[in-house]
């Protein structure tokens, strides 16, 4: 059962529910589709391709050129969709624990388990580069010494990642916005 949704113009964040009884909350972060990053790369591969046909065909050049040019232009095409990733889901089972997944656009799942005793506390985090400042989400684990970010590839807006810190706290037993954590040992 779908609950919630929120979409900008780069993300749209999906909540659900799975199972008669509920336990399972669902969150997804899918990556919007834009036409006009795709409609760029296949251009310049076409104009790549064009003018080594003209230099082949008209100047006659090498075979080589034309080679080399269907070669760049397959590489560019390539380089652009390479590890692109579709969404990212966090699937909270609150008895078990929380997976975490990342969908590539080639069809290959990524999935990470994370046992819901070894969570010790779900941190929002802003972080600031010298370019660029974004949220993150990341989970403060028992007996680790860095924290595991829940968002590998996506920048979701704090918008989004409010509702999953919020099922991840309630999963984990701790009180949002509680500044000490329970049972740390």
């Amino acid at each position: 059962m779908t609950e919630f949704s929120i979409a900008n113009r780069r993300y749209g964040y999906l909540h659900e529910r799975k199972w008669p009884s509920e336990a399972i909350d669902m969150h997804h972060v899918m990556v919007r589709k834009s036409n006009g990053k795709g409609f760029f790369v296949f251009f310049s591969a076409l104009i790549v391709l064009a003018n080594a046909s003209y230099l082949f065909l008209v100047k006659n050049k090498s075979i080589s050129v034309l080679l080399w040019s269907f070669f760049l232009s397959v590489f560019l095409v390539k380089l652009m969709f390479w590890k692109r990733v579709m969404k990212e889901s966090v699937m909270v089972m609150p008895t078990f624990g929380v997976q975490l997944e990342t969908h590539y656009l080639s069809g290959r799942i990524v999935r990470r388990f994370v046992p819901i005793d070894k969570i010790l506390k779900p941190v929002l985090l802003e972080c600031v580069s010298p370019i660029t400042c974004y949220w993150s989400l990341s989970l403060l684990l028992r007996g680790e010494a860095e924290l595991m970010l829940v968002f590998k590839e996506l920048r979701p807006p704090v918008k989004m990642l409010i509702p999953i810190w919020k099922a991840l706290c309630c999963a984990s037993g701790i009180k949002e916005g509680s500044d000490t954590l329970k049972d740390v040992s």
